[in-house]
C-alpha cells in the first residue's frame, strides 16, 4: 500500500472510531439515578427561616442556585388554588379543601391526585402504579428515607396501597414483606422512647407491622433484610460495601430528635425556646447520615436507582408552631440535602442523575420571618396550627430537569410560576420511559 493511502486509510478509520465514541459517550437524555427529597410541611418562609439562621441572609443554600425554581399547588381531589385570590384574601389559603401528607405523598409518588387518608389508591380505593413500582420493573434500585416512623403517610404512598393512612400494621407488612427495597430506613422503634432510651418492656410495634415481623427482622428471617438499629451501623454504612437490603429502624420512637423533651432541665413543656438548646439523642442518626448510608448501598447498581429522602418532623415542629423545633428540622434537611449534592458531584454527574426537592404541602402558615443575624432564632409569625393550601417550592437540577419548566400551570404575584404536585411524578414516569424506548 502506497504511504498515502495508507495515511488515507488511517484518517478515515480514526475518524470513524472517533465519531463513535462521541455517540457511545454521550449522555442518555434520562436519568440514571432519581432523587427525590420532601420537606414535610415546609413552605418559602420555612427556607427563609434555615437561611437567615445559617447564613444571616437569603438564598445561601446550596439547592437555591438550582437552574429550575418553580412553585407547587398540593390540594387533593375536589380542591383548587386560585392565585388571585390568594392574593386578595390573606385568609384564603386556610379556607377549602386542603390536603394532607398522605393525598399529597400519593400524589407526588403516581402523579394521580386522590382523597385525604388514602396511600397509593384514587378516589374508588383502587391502587394506583407508584414511581418505586415502575423503577423496580426497569431493574432499578429503590429506598425510601424518613425522620419519622417507616410505616408513615409521606413514605408510606411510595411503596404501599391502602385506603387508610393510620393502618401502620397493614402498611408497615407491606413495605417490609412484600415490597422489592433495597432500603427502609427510618423510626418507629418499640424499645426505645421519644429521647432515644432503651423501655423496660416494648412499647408499640405498629409502625414495623407487629411484634411478629419485627422478631423476624432481629433473626434475619423477614424478607433477606439486614436490620440495623444504633447510629453507630447508620455510620458503618456510609462507606465502603454493603448489603443488599437493609432495614434501618433508629433507636428512636416517633422522630430523631424533633419529640425529644426536655429532661434535665426541668421544664413541663418538650418544646425548645432557641434551637439546640435540648441536647440532641445521641444514639440515633442524622438525616445526613442516613442519606449517606442510603447512597452507598444503592449507588451499587449498574442500573440505576430511585430514592425518596423525607425531612419529615418540620410538619410536627411547624403543627406546634415552635420555631426553635423547626429550625432543626430544617437544619436536618440542609445537611441533607448537602450531602446529596456532594454525592452528586463526587460519586456520580449532572448529567446521570436528577434532584428533586420539594415538599407536601405548607403547615403552620408561617409569615413575618424577619433576620436577626446568624446563629440566631428569627422572629415569625405563625398563622394556623394546620397545613395550608400555601404553594410550595420545587428546586431541581441535573439530567431531565428542564421537563419542569414546560409544565407551568400559572402565575402567582408572590411566588412566581408553578406547576402541580402531580407533574412532577408524570415528569418521573416521563423520564423512566426514555429509558425503556432507549433501551428497546
Amino acid at each position: 500500500m502506497k504511504t498515502a493511502e495508507y495515511i488515507s486509510l488511517k484518517i478515515i478509520l480514526f475518524t470513524f472510531f472517533f465519531i463513535q465514541s462521541i455517540v457511545f459517550a454521550a449522555p442518555a437524555d434520562y436519568p440514571q439515578n432519581i432523587i427525590l427529597i420532601i420537606v414535610d410541611g415546609g413552605g418559602f418562609t420555612h427556607i427563609d427561616a434555615i437561611d437567615y439562621y445559617q447564613y444571616g441572609k437569603k438564598g445561601e443554600q446550596n439547592f437555591e442556585k438550582f437552574p429550575v425554581q418553580l412553585a407547587v399547588t398540593t390540594y387533593p381531589t375536589g380542591g383548587s388554588y386560585d392565585p388571585k385570590k390568594a392574593a386578595q384574601d390573606f385568609n384564603y389559603v386556610k379556607t377549602g379543601l386542603i390536603t394532607d401528607s398522605a393525598a399529597a405523598a400519593t400524589a407526588l409518588a403516581t402523579g394521580i391526585k386522590t382523597s385525604n387518608g388514602a396511600i397509593g389508591v384514587d378516589v374508588s380505593s383502587r391502587r394506583l402504579q407508584n414511581i418505586i413500582e415502575k423503577c423496580e420493573k426497569l431493574g432499578m434500585s429503590t429506598g425510601v428515607v424518613t425522620t419519622v416512623p417507616i410505616s408513615h403517610a409521606t413514605p408510606a404512598a411510595f411503596v404501599a396501597h391502602a385506603k387508610s393512612r393510620s393502618g401502620y400494621e397493614q402498611i408497615a407488612d407491606g413495605m417490609i414483606n412484600k415490597s422489592a427495597l433495597e432500603v427502609l430506613f427510618g423510626c418507629g422503634n418499640p424499645f426505645f422512647d421519644d429521647d432515644g432510651k432503651k423501655l423496660d418492656k416494648p412499647g408499640n410495634f405498629k409502625y414495623v407491622g407487629s411484634k411478629k415481623i419485627w422478631d423476624s427482622l432481629v433473626k434475619g428471617s423477614a424478607g433477606k433484610w439486614t436490620l440495623i438499629q444504633s447510629r453507630k451501623d447508620f455510620l458503618n454504612l456510609g462507606e465502603g460495601n454493603t448489603p443488599k437490603r437493609v432495614l434501618g429502624v433508629t433507636q428512636a420512637a416517633f422522630t430523631l430528635q424533633e419529640k425529644r423533651t426536655c429532661g434535665e432541665l426541668g421544664r413541663t413543656s418538650g418544646k425548645s425556646i432557641i434551637p439546640f438548646d435540648v441536647p440532641l439523642n445521641p444514639n440515633v442518626p442524622t438525616l445526613s447520615e442516613m442519606t449517606k448510608a442510603a447512597l452507598n448501598v444503592l449507588d451499587d447498581d449498574n442500573d440505576g436507582f430511585f430514592i425518596m429522602i423525607e425531612a419529615g418532623a418540620v410538619d410536627w415542629a411547624s403543627h406546634d408552631n415552635s420555631g426553635a423545633r423547626m429550625i432543626e428540622e430544617m437544619r436536618d434537611f440542609t445537611r441533607a440535602a448537602d450531602a446529596v449534592i456532594d454525592w452528586v458531584q463526587t460519586k456520580s454527574s449532572w448529567q446521570k442523575t436528577l434532584v428533586i426537592i420539594t415538599a407536601d404541602h405548607q403547615t403552620g402558615y408561617l409569615t413575618d420571618v424577619l433576620n436577626s443575624g446568624r446563629g440566631t432564632l428569627p422572629p415569625m409569625k405563625w398563622n394556623s396550627k394546620d397545613h395550608t393550601k400555601s404553594l410550595v417550592f420545587l428546586f431541581a437540577k441535573g439530567q431531565g430537569s428542564e421537563l419542569f419548566e414546560q409544565q407551568v400551570k400559572g402565575k402567582d404575584s408572590f411566588y412566581g410560576s408553578f406547576i402541580d404536585n402531580t407533574d412532577i411524578a408524570k415528569i418521573i414516569f416521563a423520564l423512566l420511559e426514555r429509558r425503556v424506548s432507549t433501551k428497546k
